[in-house]
């Protein structure tokens, strides 16, 4: 009789103890992925409120409308600002249902998008970074389109898009001479005295930095894609526990009633 209570309570401790355990580990796959969510909602809605910008403004709106420009690297460059911002966001709203609800059904289809994003980020990597040339003359093309617009129309939305790359490449326009300039109010604080005469020219600056650290970038693409694929793994765990609960419940109901 005492064997068997006290086997009783030993299995007890450990059921317990054995839930507690899968509690916690849920509840850090849970906090792992609201963090992805949060994120990833703040970069999803900056690249799909900036391609909806330059895409429908009055200032950027013809480029869409002439035939030769149909291929260019602006064009180009806005379609995939809207394309991606509208996946991010898609994957969320998945992710933030099935991980508040505990529903299955959404983690299910959230896992799955997730190896998709996380394949096609690692893939654009691996591209980007064998194909640098290429790439970098698009991007000097899409910041030239972005440019003469900008000095055309003086459209806010373009020029905070010039300020941020400014300041995140540390360049000033298409010649960084400050006299002379047609940019210089979004260019950056200069660093030193013959930067205040002349600064690193964008074009240039575009070209070498995706020369010289395009293995570092496809560094960060794949990293990117390990965050999503850690994420993924996340949201299976969840998953089954989840199926686990559910099973648990069924068999409690089933024994009792």
């Amino acid at each position: 009789m005492d064997v068997a209570c006290s086997a009783n309570i030993s299995s007890s401790f450990s059921t317990s103890s054995s839930r507690n355990h899968r509690f916690h580990q849920c509840k850090r796959c849970a906090c792992h992925i609201y963090k992805l969510i949060g994120n990833q909602t703040v970069v999803g809605f900056a690249f799909l409120g900036l391609g909806m910008w330059l895409r429908f403004s009055d200032n950027t709106r013809a480029v869409f409308h002439v035939q030769e420009l149909s291929s260019s690297a602006f064009v180009m460059g806005v379609t995939v600002l809207i394309a991606l911002g509208a996946v991010m966001l898609f994957v969320v709203i998945f992710g933030d249902y099935g991980a508040c609800s505990e529903k299955r059904c959404a983690l299910q289809v959230f896992s799955v998008l997730l190896a998709i994003l996380a394949t096609a980020v690692v893939v654009v990597g691996v591209l980007a970074n064998s194909k640098r040339d290429e790439v970098g003359m698009k991007l000097t093309e899409f910041y030239g389109t972005l440019y003469l617009i900008y000095v055309d129309s003086q459209d806010p939305g373009i020029a905070v898009t010039l300020t941020f790359i400014h300041n995140a490449l540390h360049c000033c326009g298409a010649t960084g001479v400050s006299i002379i300039e047609l940019v210089q109010k979004t260019c950056p604080e200069p660093d030193g005295f013959l930067e205040h005469l002349k600064m690193p020219s964008c074009p240039g600056v575009i070209v070498d930095v995706f020369n010289s650290k395009a293995p570092m970038m496809m560094g960060i693409f794949i990293g990117t894609g390990v965050l999503l694929m850690t994420a993924m793994i996340c949201a299976l765990v969840l998953l089954n526990q989840l199926k686990n609960a559910h099973q648990e419940r069924t068999v409690y109901y089933s024994n009792v009633y």
